[in-house]
């Protein structure tokens, strides 16, 4: 346990009570967890001051326009309905970037954050597994470096969130809740990465990276040092998510914006564009529901803001992942999958709903190509014969391309402690338990894929609940062609086997 808990809270005020008057500072707030993190401290903290997002101009579009943007996502529905006006009179932004030198910050916007800030949540980071390392350490380690120079001298700073990854040590069996060895100076990193070329840089990453896997868990790691310097200085919070998967309950079930974990399985599954998987089927991933990991972080920057800074205090880690408490393996979720995509099919299937996973290279790249590839090159030149474009095989060329990458993960297991995360909810106030408390044991699996893949339809692939019947009819009809050509093939080859001398050869053998 951490010195955070083991003191009386009896005369601590609720979370809402504690945010109530208080300003934020939020990076990442457009991406998955930044969302819901926003949108619950408006819903459930609605007392509070304001919130201030760290944006930067995206594509050509403004910082205030995609504040504008970004609540007209789906996540805000809730926010909408039952607390009308809060996010227009709470939230602000300010024009920056995480991966620049001094956050990209003018001079005033850097004064207004000093001054006003007491809780600073810092989840932007480079979760690409395929980033140069350049890339990644520009946002992932020296982001990290300019939010701490902030947080120095932020004048009434409460707590300071840091979002790292259960899966930033993975070259450790089991993962406690503790800071490990740095893999590498991060100073060091970070004056290799700002002075060589980018093909240099390129060509000493896999050495550099050694035993870690890619770029994202490398920097992770020795970003949480950069954080531990400070500590006995600043009031800090490691956060160590595992994967961040769709909603359990808030702000709606089955909320999901990105196709990271079970659900872009099971979508492309769903599609019929995936038919193989390489994973050992046993293997049991760790994934925990946004909205239960959003409740830890508010949890966490509560328990740590409640309490006086003294320069004696630890800096407590929490890992926001399941554990032992809900398990599930690949295998089980290609299982509930298959059902629960047989009720709610997706829109215009091209092959039937299914696909199978395996541990042996061979057999996976045998299938790739007879169930991937073969299939795609058909479907394609049916386009362009039809004056169409072709896209089948450049989906299927991503879907390599995202097993690769995270065949690390698929293939392999770790157990991560969360004694920290679970010890910190029983800490909540009654008072607080209803809108706080983080339940993961009890979570339904079978509900909560259901809710999942519904979640997908309508937030990921945008499609509508009453085209739902006929989604379902041309399922029926896909499955049944897809049992018709199965029996075709399985025919012609029995047929081919009676008519070979192969078989006259082996009955001559036995008789």
């Amino acid at each position: 346990m951490t010195f955070l808990e083991d003191r009386d809270l009896d005369g601590v005020p609720t979370i809402p009570e504690y945010y109530r008057g208080k300003t934020i500072f939020i990076t990442g707030g457009t991406g998955f967890m930044g969302k819901v993190l926003l949108e619950k401290l408006l819903y459930s903290c609605s007392d509070l001051d304001r919130i201030y997002l760290l944006l930067r101009p995206k594509k050509g579009v403004k910082p205030e326009n995609r504040l504008a943007a970004l609540y007209a996502s789906p996540c805000y529905d809730r926010l909408r309905r039952e607390r009308p006006g809060v996010f227009e009179s709470k939230v602000y932004f300010v024009a920056g970037d995480c991966s620049e030198i001094g956050l990209g910050l003018s001079e005033e916007d850097r004064t207004l954050i000093v001054n006003r800030t007491q809780i600073i949540f810092h989840v932007a980071a480079s979760v690409r597994f395929d980033d140069p390392l350049k890339v990644a350490a520009n946002l992932n380690l020296r982001g990290t470096r300019e939010m701490i120079e902030l947080a120095k001298e932020v004048q009434n700073l409460e707590c300071f969130v840091h979002v790292s990854t259960t899966y930033c040590n993975t070259n450790r069996d089991p993962i406690e809740e503790i800071l490990y060895p740095p893999l590498a100076d991060w100073r060091e990193t970070l004056e290799i990465c700002e002075s060589l070329d980018d093909k240099t840089v390129n060509i000493l990453s896999p050495k550099y990276l050694g035993e870690m896997p890619n770029t994202y868990v490398f920097t992770k790691q020795l970003a949480e040092h950069v954080v531990n310097e400070q500590r006995g200085k600043l009031p800090i919070v490691i956060i160590r998510p595992s994967v961040v998967i769709s909603s359990y309950e808030e702000p709606m079930p089955g909320w999901i914006e990105n196709f990271n974990g079970p659900v872009g399985i099971l979508v492309a599954s769903g599609k019929g564009i995936l038919r193989t998987l390489y994973c050992n089927p046993v293997v049991t991933a760790d994934y925990i529901p946004v909205d239960v990991a959003i409740r830890g972080f508010i949890a966490a920057s509560w328990i740590r803001g409640t309490k006086k800074f003294e320069p004696m205090d630890d800096i407590p880690i929490y890992h926001s992942c399941a554990s032992s408490l809900n398990q599930i393996t690949t295998g089980e979720i290609f299982d509930v999958g298959h059902k629960i995509i047989a009720t709610y099919p997706l829109d215009d299937i091209i092959m039937g709903g299914g696909g199978s996973i395996t541990d042996s290279k061979f057999i996976y790249s045998t299938k790739v190509i007879l169930l991937h590839v073969l299939p795609a090159l058909l479907i394609d030149t049916l386009l362009w014969i039809c004056g169409k474009k072709t896209m089948v095989l450049k989906i299927q060329r991503r879907i390599y391309s995202a097993n690769c990458a995270l065949a690390y993960y698929l293939t392999q297991q770790w157990s991560f402690s969360n004694q920290n995360f679970i010890y910190l909810r029983s800490k909540l106030k009654d008072e607080d338990k209803e809108q706080f408390y983080y339940e993961i044991k009890k979570i339904d699996r079978q509900e909560f894929y259901k809710h999942s893949c519904i979640g997908a339809r309508r937030y990921l692939l945008k499609e509508k609940d009453e085209d739902l019947p006929k989604a379902r009819a041309h399922y029926n009809r896909v499955m049944l062609f897809d049992k018709l050509i199965t029996c075709l093939f399985y025919g012609c080859l029995l047929w081919w086997v009676l008519r070979s001398q192969f078989l006259s050869n082996v009955i001559d053998k036995f008789l």
